[in-house]
């Protein structure tokens, strides 16, 4: 339910386009308009010749000079500043590829972070509503880079914080004891850790081999250019 806008609003809202004031101009009578849209319903009163005011119906002769109220206009301003702070964030929608917002009904929005504890992504909103629920940062939480899916095991539905070097798979705590007793195993964050470590060696020396292999071509090119000399 859309929250009722204050008085101080309402007095600077223009009552032809419900919206703020635009370059707002004060009528004798003590009413505030928007100068276009004063000027736009003076206008169609031309032929009568006598002008009024849109809310108190108070009549003007001749037409009166309308200038700009810089008062109103700077008050106008300060209102402007105060919508912007008391905003709240635009949502962002959980596009391809997004990780989605457990909680979210209808439309998801993208989820920030993800609860290991609580086997639940969140978008910001409801993580702040998650930590309110639960403070002092007891839970684990991981940014929701990925499908919280695959961090679970699907046999037990606990989280996949083992690696067994044995069979070279992530496996949870009641897999070690139920199938990989005696197994050769690290923490599953080690291993992640350990094999981003050995990509991007790999893709250093990939990137190198091809410059010295860029190198050698051009200087096989030069030599063959000189020798034709």
């Amino acid at each position: 339910m859309a929250e009722a806008p204050s008085k101080d609003q309402d007095l600077f809202t223009c009552s032809v386009c419900l919206d703020l004031l635009k370059d707002p101009v004060t009528l004798h009578c003590g009413h505030n308009y928007c100068m276009s849209c004063i000027k736009s319903c003076w206008d169609e009163e031309d032929q009568k010749g006598v002008y009024s005011c849109p809310q108190c119906r108070h009549t003007f002769t001749p037409r009166p000079v309308l200038f700009k109220n810089p008062l109103i206009a700077e008050l106008v301003e300060n209102v402007k500043k105060t919508r912007l702070q008391a905003a709240p964030p635009a949502l962002c929608y959980a596009g391809p590829g997004d990780v989605e917002c457990d909680v979210c009904t209808g439309r998801k929005v993208k989820a920030v972070k993800s609860c290991l504890v609580c086997l639940v992504s969140y978008c910001e909103t409801h993580f702040k509503v998650h930590n309110e629920v639960n403070p002092g940062g007891k839970h684990t939480v991981t940014d929701a880079t990925g499908p919280l899916q695959e961090k679970i095991c699907s046999q037990h539905h606990k989280l996949l914080e083992v690696f067994c070097c044995s069979d070279q798979k992530c496996v949870c705590l009641m897999c070690l004891v139920d199938e990989h007793s005696g197994h050769k195993t690290v923490a599953a964050a080690a291993e992640r850790s350990e094999k981003q470590s050995l990509g991007h060696i790999r893709k250093e020396r990939e990137e190198s081999t091809g410059a010295e292999r860029g190198c050698g071509d051009s200087q096989a090119l030069c030599t063959g250019s000189s020798g034709g000399h």
